[in-house]
């Protein structure tokens, strides 16, 4: 097929197609310009919350081995119990309770300084010698943290592991010292399942849109944790730390960036070297968490193609109004034409007319203008409202987050607040063996004063009631309304008799109320201390409120003690 040369076109068409060419080009290049920084955007975004994942695993790595090394120096400094023999057992019972405590550590010992294992959980390896492990070496000398390892002595003699995997461990040992003498190693065999939990409790679950994966590599690079039990396998095909090893320093400052990895398969990486919290837990591991980039970028590969969309249909429309300025361009022209020809003939009444096109070629550069304009404001509008709708939501999450965990008529703590409070104490109390207590306070006749003056009244009870509690109470102290007229007090480093007083400062203040409406106002309270290590938080409340029951029996206004 022969097409006409562009020459032997009309001065109409030829315009047009100019003019068609020029504004397509300018629409196409302005469109991928704005795409492109919306992707470059999305992109640094999606990078950034990878990197946050990886920080806040590797924050947890990094405060679980502080907490397991602690756990090896508290269990050392256990003098009173050493002295009474490393195989003693009140030295049994002690490495007992500690596992108890930490389900991940699959093994506690005691060791005498020739490497005999004198003590330890469920009597394995006990009279065996183990001096020839590194973390007896160290452990001789300081606290030691070691890398993770494979099972040696113990593969044979634990329980096979949920996932299938063979038992790895991480060391943490810490020297038993009485006086100036060295008399054995304190060891804690601490099971890698353990940052299996951590680091599958901080991937964002898996949808079509997000695949984010978690991996652990040490200080060479080499492979210590892949997650879905893929380790081994990754292991045996060579898979590396996918970039260059750097500085802690360096690598906390570094960017996300797509990196190749063993499968071939490009994903978005960012890396995080754990910040040791002390020198013995410094291994210098790094997170990595990956994305596939398919994933990770398909948001900025749809704004590129809605951006492109959009000024091609620019252009459509502007090809349009150039068609029609060609047009009435031509027209003015056949205009001029007649009229000379009318003029060259002699026809009465012949003239030039008054051609219009450079007003409509200035009615085109207006529109060019105007379509410019208006993709650069829908830009800035999309950015705004972007960033609107991150505050909104922003605001949205603070204010659900202090809803759920604060009661909205007395501003105190509701039992979902109270809650991670009293579990903390507990925790804090067992470590450092220091009393802790709880007080339950209830109002007496609650149900009458709502009864005889309505809710307002008995809202406005419970708020003095709250009032007369935050004022009492130490800055260590905890309060909480647990429900209706029920109201709770944690008392960390308090005893029973302790518990007691303030207890019964609360009563005296109520007493000493006269409301307006109501009167005068009692409470009733029941007090319960923590008894031993195995004792939980619902156990304290459980006998607290058997206290304060109690004390509703005896006439109420009155302070009780468990039994």
């Amino acid at each position: 097929m022969n097409w006409p040369r562009f020459s032997d076109c009309s001065l109409r068409t030829q315009m047009a197609l100019v003019f068609a060419g020029l504004v397509v080009g300018v629409s196409v290049l302005l469109s991928l310009a704005f795409g492109e920084l919306l992707k470059r955007r999305i992109e640094q975004d999606a990078g950034a919350a990878l990197k946050v994942v990886a920080a806040n695993a590797a924050q947890m790595l990094a405060a679980g081995l502080l907490e397991r090394s602690r756990e090896a120096e508290v269990l050392a400094a256990a003098e009173v119990v050493w002295k009474q023999g490393l195989d003693s057992p009140e030295a049994h019972h002690m490495l007992v309770r500690s596992q108890a405590m930490e389900p991940h550590s699959a093994w506690i010992g005691v060791v005498d300084a020739q490497g005999v294992v004198r003590a330890a959980t469920g009597g394995l390896l006990e009279g065996d010698n183990v001096a020839s492990r590194p973390w007896f070496r160290e452990g001789l000398e300081k606290t030691y943290v070691g890398d993770v390892h494979p099972a040696v002595l113990l593969e044979k003699l634990l329980a096979p592991l949920p996932s299938g995997e063979a038992h790895r461990f991480v060391d943490f040992a810490a020297p038993v010292r009485l006086g100036p003498t060295t008399v054995g190693v304190v060891a804690i065999h601490g099971s890698w399942e353990w940052t299996r939990e951590v680091l599958e409790s901080m991937t964002p679950a898996r949808t079509d849109s997000r695949a984010v994966e978690l991996f652990v590599f040490d200080r060479e690079g080499q492979l210590i944790y892949a997650p879905g039990g893929r380790t081994r396998a990754l292991q045996e095909a060579g898979q590396r730390l996918p970039v260059e090893p750097r500085h802690p320093a360096e690598a906390a400052a570094s960017r996300p960036g797509v990196a190749q990895w063993q499968d071939g398969r490009q994903y978005l990486t960012a890396v995080v070297a754990l910040k040791p919290r002390s020198r013995a837990s410094d291994l210098g591991w790094r997170v990595v968490a990956r994305e596939p980039v398919e994933l990770a970028f398909a948001e900025a590969r749809h704004t590129v193609r809605k951006a492109l969309a959009l000024g091609l249909a620019a252009a459509l429309v502007a090809c349009g109004l150039a068609w029609a300025v060609a047009r009435r361009l031509s027209e003015d022209l056949y205009a001029l034409a007649d009229a000379a020809s009318a003029i060259e003939s002699g026809k009465p009444g012949g003239h030039i007319p008054q051609a219009r096109s450079s007003r409509e070629v200035r009615t085109l550069a207006t529109a060019l203008d105007r379509m410019t304009n208006r993709l650069l404001a829908a830009r800035e509008a999309m950015e705004e409202k972007v960033r609107l709708r991150t505050l909104e939501l922003e605001s949205a999450n603070r204010a659900l987050d202090l809803q759920a965990r604060t009661d909205a008529l007395t501003g105190l703590l509701n039992r979902r607040g109270f809650e991670p409070q009293m579990a903390f104490a507990l925790a804090l109390a067992r470590r450092t063996r220091r009393p802790l207590s709880v007080v339950a306070v209830d109002v007496d006749h609650f149900k009458r004063v709502n009864d005889t003056y309505g809710h307002e009244a008995g809202d406005e009870v419970l708020r003095q009631l709250a009032r007369a509690l935050e004022l009492r109470l130490r800055h260590s102290d905890v309060v909480a309304r647990l429900g209706g007229e029920e109201f709770v007090l944690l008392l960390p480093d308090t005893g029973l008799d302790g518990a007691r007083t303030i207890a019964q400062a609360v009563l005296t203040a109520m007493a000493e109320r006269e409301d307006p409406v109501v009167g005068r106002i009692t409470v009733s309270a029941g007090v319960a201390t923590m008894r031993g290590p195995g004792d939980t938080g619902m156990d304290m409340l459980r006998r607290s409120d058997a206290a304060l029951y109690e004390a509703k029996r005896q006439g109420r206004n009155r302070v009780c003690t468990e039994a």
